[in-house]
C-alpha cells in the first residue's frame, strides 16, 4: 500500500472536487487544483444568534473560509435557519457546516439551512457504551443495515438540497461495534468511515470528505496514511478530499506544536485539503496558526527533480522505533538503543542557558553538538560509515528539505545494512535573518515530528530557534507532543463549542495551576461527553462537563465520580490523583 506518491519528493494528493455551497456567491470548492481550506468553530451556544453571527464575522475578518457551529439538538439545528439568514442579511457568505452527534434528527434539520453536514459514524447510529460483545458476521451485517436506514435519508436530502458532508472519524468515539471487530486503532476508524462512504456512493451522493482525527499527532498520522491508502486501493474514484486535524491540542505551544506535527507531515506529503487547527484558545487565533503553517511547507517538502527511488526505513502504517545499538555520548549519557530520545544543543546555546540549569531540572542540554563524535553526511551521495555505534546526521547545506534529507539517510543506511544513531537537525542551513519564534516553533514541529512519527531519531537538535532556553525548552516540548519522552504533565484539552458546559480555557488555567507539577501524568480535560471517554482512554484522568455547572471525573475512560458542583471539581479531581498514588506536593519556590 502506498499513500502518498513518495515520501521524499511532494506530489499534492489528486482529488475529486466538493462543492460546499455555491461558488458564485461566497461558496468554497474543495480539493482537486483549489489551495488548501482554512477553517474553524464557534464556540458559543447556538440558540444564541446573535453571539453565533458575531463570532462567526471574527472568524471570516480574519481568513477562516469554512465556519462550524454545533447543533447538538433539533431546536439548536433548527436556530441554524436564524443564524444563515442573519449572516447573509450582513452580507456574509461564508459556508456554514453544523456538528452533528447523536442525533440524526438534528442531522435533517441542520441540512434545510447549512451548507455542510459534518456527521461521526462512532455516534451518529450507533452507541458507544464500552461494552464487549462478539459480533457474528450475520449480527455485524444487520448491524450495518440499520446504520443504512438511519444515514441513508439525510444523504438523500443533502444531495437534493446540494449539501456537501464530512464523515469524521474521531479516535475517542468509535462505536463499541467497531472496537470490538477492529479494536481501538487507525484501522477501525478508517473502516468506520468507510462503511458511511459506502451508504453515500450507493445512493449516488459523491459530495463529502474524510476526517481521521485523534488528540495524539502519530495516530492522527497513520489514520490518515491508512485512509488514503485504502482509498485508492478502492479505486481512482474513491478519490475523496480529506479534511486535517489534531483534535483536543490544547492550547499555547504545545497545541500549535501537536496540531503542526499531525497537520504539517500530512501536508508535506501532499495529503490534506482542508485544515483546522483545533486551540482552547479563543477561535480566531486558529487560523493565524493554520496560516502560518501552510506558508511554511513549500519550504519544508521537496519540490526538486531529484531522482530518490529507495525504499523508505520505516512502515507507514503502523509505528516502530528505528532499531540502533545504544551508544555513549559525552557525559556518559546514554542515547540510542531503548534510551529516550535526547536533547543536543549548540556550544553558542549552551552558554546562555549552562548557568541557569538546577541539579534537579528535567529540562537541560544533554550533549553540545560540537563536541560530539559524530559523522556528517550527504545522503544524496555515497557515503561509508566505520562502524554501527558512530552517531550520524546530515551535513549542513545539502540541498534537500530536513525531513526529506533524513528520511533517505535512514534509508540509505537500512540498504547498506547499517542501523547507526542519528541526530535530527530542524533545518540544514541558516537564514541571515532570525525566524520569528512562531515561525521556528511550526518549522521545528513539522520537521522533527514528522521523522520521530516515522520512528526516525535517536537524538534531536533545534537551531531555528535563535534563544538559546526557547531554543531546548522547544526541543522537549516536541519530544513530548510526539510522545517520545514526559517531563512534564501532559493535557488533553478540547477546544470549546456550543456544547461545552464550562469555560475550557478558565478551567483549563485552573487545573493548570494546580497540576502543572506532575511529571508524567497526563489529564484530559473536556467540555463534554461527545469524545471525552474514546479520548481519555490513554489519558491518567479525566475532567468532563457532565451537566450545566456539573462534572464527571474520570480515571482512564471510566467515570468514577459524577456531578460534582464546578466549583468543587478541580479540588476533587486532586483527590483523585492522590487516591491513585501519584499526586506529589509542588516544591516549595525559594527566592
Amino acid at each position: 500500500m502506498q499513500y502518498c506518491a513518495s515520501p521524499y519528493l511532494f506530489h499534492r494528493r489528486k482529488t475529486r472536487e466538493v462543492v460546499v455551497g455555491d461558488p458564485a456567491h461566497g461558496g468554497v470548492i474543495i480539493g482537486g487544483d483549489h489551495p488548501v481550506v482554512m477553517q474553524s468553530m464557534i464556540t458559543c451556544d447556538t440558540m444564541d444568534t446573535q453571539a453565533s453571527v458575531q463570532q462567526t464575522l471574527e472568524l471570516v475578518a480574519v481568513g477562516c473560509q469554512i465556519v462550524r457551529i454545533t447543533a447538538p439538538t433539533v431546536k439548536d439545528a433548527a436556530n441554524l435557519k436564524n443564524i444563515v439568514a442573519e449572516l447573509r442579511a450582513q452580507g456574509c457568505q461564508v459556508p456554514i457546516v453544523a456538528d452533528i452527534h447523536f442525533k440524526p434528527d438534528a442531522a435533517m434539520e441542520a441540512a434545510k439551512w447549512v451548507e455542510m453536514v459534518r456527521v461521526n459514524p462512532g455516534n451518529y447510529a450507533d452507541s458507544k457504551k464500552f461494552a464487549i460483545k462478539e459480533y457474528t458476521d450475520d449480527q455485524y451485517s444487520a448491524e450495518l443495515k440499520r446504520i443504512e436506514e438511519k444515514f441513508t435519508p439525510l444523504v438523500k436530502l443533502c444531495q437534493e438540497l446540494g449539501r456537501a458532508m464530512r464523515i469524521g472519524t474521531n479516535h475517542g468515539s468509535l462505536s463499541d461495534r467497531i472496537m470490538n471487530r477492529f479494536g481501538d486503532t487507525p484501522l477501525g476508524m478508517v473502516e468506520s468511515a468507510l462503511e458511511f462512504a459506502r451508504i453515500a456512493r450507493a445512493n449516488n451522493f459523491h459530495n463529502f470528505k474524510f476526517s481521521m482525527k485523534s488528540s495524539n499527532p502519530k495516530v492522527m498520522i497513520e489514520c490518515y496514511r491508512l485512509l488514503v491508502a485504502r482509498l485508492d486501493e478502492l479505486g481512482p474514484d474513491w478519490n475523496y478530499p480529506i479534511h486535517l486535524g489534531v483534535t483536543e491540542a490544547g492550547e499555547g505551544e504545545d497545541g500549535r506544536i501537536k496540531s503542526a506535527i499531525g497537520i504539517g507531515s500530512l501536508l508535506c506529503d501532499g495529503l490534506g485539503d482542508t485544515i483546522r487547527v483545533s486551540l482552547t484558545e479563543d477561535s480566531p487565533r486558529e487560523i493565524a496558526v493554520c496560516r502560518d503553517l501552510l506558508a511554511q511547507i513549500p519550504t519544508l517538502s521537496n519540490r526538486t527533480t531529484l531522482a530518490l527511488d529507495i525504499n523508505p526505513s520505516y512502515d507507514p502504517f503502523a509505528f516502530e522505533r528505528r532499531p540502533t545499538p545504544e551508544i555513549e555520548l559525552d557525559g556518559g549519557i546514554k542515547c540510542g538503543g531503548e534510551q529516550t530520545v535526547r536533547v543536543i544543543v549548540t556550544r553558542a546555546a549552551w552558554e546562555k542557558v549552562a548557568p541557569k540549569i538546577r541539579p534537579k531540572d528535567d529540562v537541560k542540554p544533554e550533549g553540545i553538538y560540537e563536541d560530539l563524535n559524530i559523522a556528517e553526511v550527504d545522503p544524496t551521495a555515497d557515503f561509508g560509515v566505520n562502524c554501527e555505534t558512530q552517531l550520524i546526521t546530515v551535513k549542513d547545506g545539502v540541498a534537500l528539505p530536513a525531513v526529506t534529507a533524513f528520511r533517505l539517510l535512514a534509508a540509505k543506511l537500512k540498504r547498506l545494512g547499517l542501523n547507526n544513531p542519528i541526530l535530527l537537525k530542524d533545518c540544514l542551513c541558516f537564514t541571515p535573518t532570525p525566524l520569528e519564534p512562531k515561525i521556528a516553533l511550526l518549522r521545528a514541529s513539522v520537521v522533527i515530528g514528522s521523522l520521530l512519527a516515522d520512528g526516525i531519531g535517536d537524538a534531536i537538535l533545534v537551531r531555528g530557534e535563535a534563544g538559546g532556553g526557547q531554543s531546548l525548552r522547544l526541543s522537549y516540548n516536541i519530544l513530548q507532543a510526539a510522545g517520545c519522552r514526559s517531563f512534564k504533565t501532559d493535557y488533553v484539552a478540547c477546544p470549546s463549542c456550543g456544547r461545552t458546559l464550562f469555560n475550557l480555557q478558565t478551567v483549563t488555567a485552573r487545573i493548570k495551576a494546580r497540576t502543572e507539577h506532575l511529571k508524567g501524568v497526563k489529564i484530559a480535560i473536556m467540555g463534554c461527553i461527545v469524545n471525552g471517554p474514546g479520548e481519555m482512554a490513554d489519558a491518567d484522568f479525566g475532567y468532563v462537563g457532565g451537566a450545566p455547572g456539573k462534572i464527571n471525573l474520570y480515571v482512564g475512560k471510566q467515570p468514577i465520580k459524577f456531578n460534582i458542583p464546578e466549583a468543587d471539581a478541580v479540588e476533587r479531581l486532586v483527590d483523585l490523583i492522590r487516591e491513585h498514588g501519584k499526586w506529589v506536593e509542588p516544591e516549595a519556590v525559594t527566592i
